[in-house]
């Protein structure tokens, strides 16, 4: 299991570089909010880690996903990363596939993360079940399960251990890896490990309990020792 940050600056991502991947995003903008690429460039430039790059909480519009994507990718980004604000199957269809295209023409050898909503019932949104054999299908590397709403509701009060852990499996079946995120705590840390993801992502947990505080890295150390 991989410890994935989320910075929202260079200065936080600094902060960020003892994590395994350190992601970029601007939480200003939503859930996954898109950062500038410049960011994602100089994020890049600090270390050795794997980048991933959040492009946003994509509407129906695969155009503006692809071409999002390809600009995270050629900023830098190692995983680039969407969400899917919409409920329609054929549509999630048509905006993964044309990210996955975009990403993987150029770069094959970069990752794209599917990203649904685990608090997808209050959003209207598609489910996280739905979305991941699009995904596989598309030919997508990960799919992803975050908090849509940002309230400090955690994904584990809209999915029990026993859906993330079926999710997880159901994924490996799919040869999709798996990325588990939304308002994550420190106490959730045993259950992530019996579900077992890829990927875990965080940002509250190593800012003390509040996403739009700053990153502190004595947390993100904490974090990994607690998930090693």
């Amino acid at each position: 299991m991989q410890l994935l940050v989320s910075p929202s600056s260079i200065d936080e991502a600094r902060r960020s570089i003892a994590a395994d991947i350190i992601d970029v995003k601007k939480p200003s903008e939503g859930s996954l909010g898109a950062n500038f690429p410049w960011v994602i460039r100089e994020i890049k430039s600090l270390s050795d880690k794997p980048v991933s790059a959040a492009i946003g909480d994509f509407d129906y519009k695969p155009g503006g996903a692809s071409l999002a994507a390809y600009g995270a990718a050629c900023a830098g980004a190692d995983y680039i990363k969407i969400g899917l604000a919409f409920a329609d199957r054929e549509k999630a269809r048509d905006v993964i596939a044309a990210v996955v295209r975009a990403v993987k023409d150029d770069f094959p050898k970069k990752f794209v993360v599917i990203a649904a909503y685990s608090d997808f019932e209050r959003m209207g949104t598609i489910s996280p079940f739905d979305m991941a054999p699009i995904a596989a299908d598309c030919g997508a590397d990960f799919a992803m399960v975050d908090t849509g709403i940002k309230d400090r509701q955690s994904t584990f009060a809209f999915m029990n251990e026993g859906e993330l852990r079926r999710f997880t499996e159901g994924n490996r079946e799919l040869c999709l890896g798996t990325a588990l995120a939304g308002a994550l705590r420190f106490e959730d840390i045993d259950a992530l490990k019996r579900i077992d993801p890829d990927i875990i992502g965080v940002r509250g947990m190593v800012c003390g309990g509040d996403r739009t505080a700053t990153v502190r890295e004595d947390l993100v150390k904490t974090a990994l020792a607690m998930i090693r």
